[in-house]
This record gives structure tokens, sequence and C-alpha cells, in this order.
């Protein structure tokens, strides 16, 4: 069989791979055993008693009550390669911690080295999220989990031949074992709960947006509090959609972004919702940590921060194809920002990164295999090569700029990839 070449694990102390007792940081375990999350930010109002868009607005509801040894399994499984089809990658090869959990492609490479049709969305925070993908087509983390795993042009793999490798490894049934005690063998279903478990515990509410959000003034300098103004103004509007404390209000909405060129336009959110009024829209993502995921936009097609504040204030649907009639989000319109004003919310944006409870990559895998396999690196880095060699412009009708921009961002982020790409 294919799995039998990978599935059985070079570290063969299954001592080594007892499962985490205590809750990640952040959390607290109740009487029932259960990690629940504490932030500053429940000792606030909700956003309907406080306004949208205040600093100090409460979270809206989330995922958590997963227990330790839940999450743990979770965090191994979200790193090892053996969960795809050949062995090659894992959840983390698109979604890296050192990256804001993207990657630095414009859009992924799967299993078959070619690339995917979208970018990599980070996993900050996806506990507070009721949509996922970047058409809202999954409804629960579960099913959002298992999308990348039996996809042929992601993952690759199929439930058969993931619960053969698994129930045939020498250390993962035993862990299972930790982590659903009542459990007589792998399932799918806990497959899935175990890497919810994991993603719920990604979370980063301690930027110096954060800090100043508290009450601690000092961590913000001058530029970066008026690019909060800016941001929050209602000429710039960017509140509305990036709401804090999360930087997103989880909801559709069709901006106009381009796509590259050769590529055919790709209608978002109509297909899952079956709504023309969706066409061309896509979840607002979170700008949490968004300094460490460029490119951007649901195509990867804007390189750098600024290009991504400046796209808005270029015009209403100025990026539209010409045969396309889409229904804009009446929040996007022309604010007219200065090149100052752009630079003072990128300045502003800088400000919401905080990895302070990033994970720890597991040193050894139950598997045995690395946490990127080598394959996945080459082809990783030929794509990249080809992006660096190739300009590509995109179909808008005042592109030549942006083309050119995105060039020679993709050119200088090409860069060797060792072994390791989390060294």
């Amino acid at each position: 069989m294919l799995f039998a070449s990978f599935s059985d694990a070079r570290a063969s102390d299954k001592s080594d791979f007892s499962l985490k007792q205590h809750c990640p940081p952040s959390f607290e375990k109740n009487a029932k055993g259960h990690c629940m999350l504490r932030t500053m930010y429940e000792f606030y109002d909700s956003v309907q008693n406080r306004g949208v868009g205040g600093t100090q607005t409460s979270l809206p509801d989330h995922r958590d009550g997963f227990t330790p040894a839940q999450i743990d399994l979770g965090r191994f499984l979200f790193f090892d390669p053996l969960l795809s089809k050949d062995g090659s990658l894992s959840c983390a090869s698109c979604h890296q911690p050192d990256k804001g959990f993207s990657d630095d492609l414009d859009r992924s490479v799967g299993i078959t080295g070619e690339k995917v049709t979208r970018s990599a969305p980070t996993l900050w925070n996806v506990a507070f999220l009721d949509k996922f993908f970047w058409d809202g087509r999954a409804d629960t983390l579960e099913e959002q989990a298992v999308g990348p795993l039996f996809d042929p042009k992601e993952m690759g793999n199929n439930p058969q031949q993931l619960l053969a490798s698994l129930r045939e490894n020498s250390v993962y049934p035993g862990m299972f074992k930790q982590a659903f005690p009542q459990s007589h063998q792998i399932e799918i279903a806990q497959i899935a709960t175990a890497l919810t478990a994991f993603q719920t515990s990604l979370i980063s509410l301690n930027s110096r947006y954060d800090q100043y959000a508290h009450g601690f003034h000092d961590a913000l300098n001058e530029n970066e509090i008026k690019g909060l103004n800016i941001f929050r103004s209602f000429v710039a509007r960017c509140a509305e959609c990036h709401q804090p404390p999360l930087f997103t209000n989880s909801q559709i909405a069709v901006i106009g972004t381009p796509e590259p060129e050769g590529l055919p336009f790709d209608p978002g959110a109509q297909v899952p919702f079956n709504d023309k009024r969706m066409r061309g829209g896509f979840k607002v993502p979170t700008l949490r940590n968004i300094a460490k995921t460029a490119p951007y936009m649901h195509s990867g097609g804007m390189g750098s921060l600024k290009e991504a504040a400046e796209f808005y204030t270029k015009g209403r649907g100025h990026a539209i194809p010409e045969r396309e009639e889409l229904l804009i989000h009446w929040h996007i319109w022309e604010p007219n920002l200065t090149d100052e004003e752009l630079d003072r919310i990128v300045d502003f944006l800088h400000t919401l990164s905080d990895e302070s409870l990033a994970p720890q990559i597991p040193e050894v895998l139950p598997s045995g295999l690395p946490a990127v396999d080598a394959k996945f690196a080459a082809r990783k880095q030929r794509q990249k090569n080809l992006s660096g060699d190739k300009p590509m412009p995109l179909s808008s009708k005042n592109n030549k700029q942006m083309a050119s921009s995105i060039n020679n961002q993709q050119q200088d982020n090409v860069k060797e990839v060792s072994g390791d790409i989390y060294e």
C-alpha cells in the first residue's frame, strides 16, 4: 500500500508522545478539564452596547472547551505530512507559523506541484469566526479542517488511506486514546475535532494595539495613533468591515479586486451560496498579523500593505473586468486618501502583530517525517522562481503600475528555501 512506506514512526519511544495535560497560555482549565479562553476583552461591553469599532469592545462568541490532550494531538496532526497522500505536505506547509499561519505565495502550492485557486488565509483567531475559506463555504472549523485533506489539488488524501496511515502507525493510536478515551479506534470525526481544537488555541490578542486599547497609551507612537484615527474615520471607513478587536466582521463583501492576468474571473461566494449578488464576493479577512501575511487579497495579487491600502482609494469598482457587473459593497467608495495618510494606515497595521502565543513546533513527529518534506520545499521554490521570472499583470483597466509593483515584490521575495522552512 502507498501509505506503508511512511506510516511507521522512526521515533519508536511512545513515551515521547504523551500529550499535554495543561492548557495553552491564555486558557484556563475548568472543573470538567476543558480549556476556556481568558482575555481582557471579556471585561468590556458588547458591540451592541459600545458601538462598532470601539477600542474597548468585547469579543464575539468563540469556540473553546477542548481538553489539553485534544489540543496537543491537533498540534501534532497539524504539522505531520502523514496526513497528505504522499507524505510530503502538512497543514503547516501552507499555514506556516513564522508567516502569520499563511505562506509567502500569491496562491499556495498543492500536492501536484501546481498552484491552487486562492491564497492561504491566516489561522490566527479562527476560533471567533463563523465562516471559513475565502468564499465562506464552510460553517464550522471541523468542516474547514478536513476540506484540504481530501482535496485532490491540496493534500490529495482520501478517508480510507488517512485512517489506515494513522491506525497502522505505532504511536498515533495511543495518542488518540489519550485525547478521546471513550473511543475504540481512530475516526475522521476525531481527526477533525483535534485539528479544530488546535486551531482554536491560535489566539493573537496581545499586540501593541491591544495594549493601547486596554489603556496603555504609550504602546503606540504618534504616527501609529494617527493611522488608527484615519483607519476608524468616516472618510477611510476601514473599521466598518475590519472591526476591532478582531479587525474583521466575518462577512462576505464584494470589493472588486482583480485577478492575475490569464486566470478566469473568480466568482467567489456566488458558487457556495448560489446567489448572483455575491459574485466576486469574499470573506473579509482579519488584519491581525497582517504585516506577516503578504501578498494580499484572495489571489495574492498585491505585494505590500501600501498597495493593498491604495486599492481602496483608487475609485469604486476601478479594477472590475469590462464584461463583469458586480454589486460592490456600499462601504467601498473614493476616500481620496493622501500618500501620507496611506503611510499612517500602514504604520498602524504593523501594530496588530502579536505572535506571543505561537505554538511550539514538534521537534519529532509520530510519523517520523520532517515537518516539511524536501519534495514540497522544492515544489514551492520552483513556483516562487516562476512567479519571480514572469510578471503577472492584473486584469484591470489601469494595471501596468500595479503589475510592475507586484512583480518587483515577488522578485524581492525569491530566496533559498531550506529543508526546514520554520528556521
